[in-house]
C-alpha cells in the first residue's frame, strides 16, 4: 500500500515540544537519563543501525567481545563500577529483570518482590512463567518496605509449595515516592536463605553509588535512559560470578538438518541486544555517570531544600520516606487541586502557569498530587522552581507560611 507524500510529511522535521536548554524539566523519568554532550555527538556518530557490528569478531559473534569501539572493556568496567563481577546491556531495565526471572526460575515457581515495585517488575515475573507474592509497605505516608517481611514471605513459599522462591527482589528506588529501601537487609536475608537477590536500580544506579557485592545482591538491573545518561533504549544487567553460567547459559538447539549449533551465544539474550546509538551513548556518557555519583550528596541537600520550600505552601507535604534520600519526591499538593475546581483550565492551570515559566515535567491535569525530580539541576535552577512555586501559590491566595 502506498502512503501520501502528505501523510510522510507529518514524520519530516519532528522536533520535541521543548528543549533542554531552554526549559527546566523536572519529569521523575527522565532527569538521570539527560544526555552528555559527549553521548549526543555519538548519537550522531553511530546512529546507523548496526553501527557498532563492523569489528564484531567472526568466531564469536558476541556484541561483548567487539573491541573498537570498546564495548568489550565498557562491560568489565561497568561491572566493577557496580561491584559485580560480569555486565551486559540489554533493551531495558524490564527486560533484565525478564532474563533474570526467566533463567533463574521454572514455571509455577514463585518471586518476592516488595508491593512498590514498578509494573514492569510484575510483568516480567509472569512472562517468564513466575507466580509473585508482595512483601507490603506501611501505608501512607511513608509506604515504607520493611526488608524482615522477606523472611516471613520465603517462609510462607516454602509452606505453600514444599520449596524455595526462584528469587527475591527488591526495588531500590521505588517510582512512586522515591524512598530508598535498606538492600543490605534484604540481601543478609538472601543469604540465609540461598535465594538469588535481584536489586532493581532503575532509579539508583547511574546517579548513586552502588556496590552490589557490599549490598549482597546477586543480580543488578538497571535503566539507562532513565539513569545513566543514555538514548533509549537501554538497560543493565550485572550478575555475580555464581550466577553468570546459570543466567548466561549457552543455547543447546541444533538443526535437524544442518546440525546448526550456536554455543558461542546466550541464550537469554538471544545470542545479542543493544547493537548501535543507545549502546554507545551509554558509554560515552559513562566518564560522566562515575564522577557525578560522588556528588550524590549535593544533589539531596537540592531535594531537600525544595521540599521545605514546598511545605511553606499550606497544605502542601512530601509524602515517602523523611528526609529524602533520593530526588525522585511525591508531593500532595491539595491547595493547586482547590484553586483547580474554579479555574477555567481546570487541572491543567497549574501545567500551563509552570510553563509559562519555562518549566516542564510535571504531568500535565494533575493538581492534587505529583511527582517531580531536581537531578542534576544547578542550584539556581532549583532555587528558580522554588520561586516559580511559591509565586504561583501566592497569585492564586495560598496561604505560604
Amino acid at each position: 500500500m502506498k502512503i501520501s507524500s502528505e501523510r510522510l510529511k507529518k514524520y519530516e522535521g519532528m522536533k520535541r515540544d521543548f528543549s533542554e536548554e531552554e526549559y527546566i524539566n523536572l519529569q521523575p523519568i527522565q532527569r538521570g537519563g539527560v544526555l552528555t554532550e559527549e553521548a549526543r555527538r555519538a548519537l550522531i556518530e553511530f546512529g546507523d543501525g548496526y553501527s557498532v557490528c563492523d569489528w564484531c569478531p567472526p568466531k564469536t559473534a558476541r556484541l561483548d567481545m567487539i573491541d573498537d569501539p570498546p564495548i568489550h572493556q565498557f562491560y568489565a568496567d561497568l561491572a566493577e563500577f557496580l561491584g559485580m563481577d560480569l555486565a551486559r546491556i540489554v533493551t531495558r531495565c524490564r527486560e533484565a529483570k525478564f532474563i533474570a526471572f526467566k533463567m533463574l526460575g521454572k514455571a509455577g515457581d514463585y518471586a518476592i518482590i516488595d508491593s512498590t515495585a514498578h509494573y514492569s517488575s510484575y510483568i516480567s515475573a509472569e512472562l517468564a512463567d513466575l507466580r509473585v507474592k508482595e512483601v507490603p509497605n506501611t501505608g501512607a505516608p511513608e509506604y515504607r518496605i520493611d526488608p524482615e517481611l522477606y523472611a516471613s514471605k520465603i517462609e510462607e513459599v516454602k509452606k505453600e509449595t514444599g520449596r524455595l522462591p526462584a528469587a527475591l527482589l527488591l526495588t531500590h528506588v521505588d517510582y512512586l515516592y522515591g524512598n530508598l529501601n535498606d538492600a543490605k537487609a534484604v540481601g543478609k536475608i538472601a543469604e540465609e536463605y540461598k535465594v538469588p537477590f535481584i536489586l532493581n536500580c532503575a532509579y539508583s544506579a547511574g546517579i548513586m553509588p552502588i556496590d552490589g557485592k557490599e549490598v549482597g545482591a546477586d543480580v543488578i538491573t538497571s535503566s539507562g535512559h532513565k539513569s545513566w545518561a543514555a538514548c533509549a533504549p537501554t538497560g543493565i544487567l550485572a550478575l555475580r560470578n555464581s550466577l553468570g553460567e546459570k543466567v548466561l547459559a549457552k543455547p543447546k538447539i541444533e538443526g535437524d538438518l544442518t546440525k546448526r549449533k550456536f554455543v558461542s551465544k546466550e541464550l537469554g539474550l538471544l545470542g545479542c541486544t543493544v547493537a548501535g546509538a543507545p549502546l554507545v551513548t551509554l558509554m560515552a556518557s559513562f566518564p560522566e555517570v562515575v564522577r557525578r555519583v560522588e556528588r550524590w550528596g549535593e544533589e539531596l541537600e537540592k531535594i531537600r531544600f525544595l521540599v521545605k520550600e514546598m511545605e511553606r505552601i499550606e497544605g502542601v507535604r512530601q509524602i515517602g520516606m523523611r528526609p529524602k534520600m533520593h530526588t525522585l519526591t511525591h508531593l500532595e499538593t491539595d491547595p493547586f487541586f482547590k484553586a483547580s475546581e474554579t479555574h477555567k483550565r481546570k487541572g491543567y492551570f497549574l501545567y500551563d502557569e509552570l510553563r509559562a515559566r519555562k518549566i516542564v515535567g510535571i504531568q500535565p491535569g494533575l493538581t492534587k498530587h505529583f511527582k517531580l525530580n531536581t537531578y542534576g539541576l544547578t542550584w539556581d535552577q532549583v532555587k528558580y522552581v522554588k520561586d516559580a512555586f511559591l509565586e504561583i501559590a501566592s497569585k492564586y491566595g495560598m496561604k505560604v507560611n
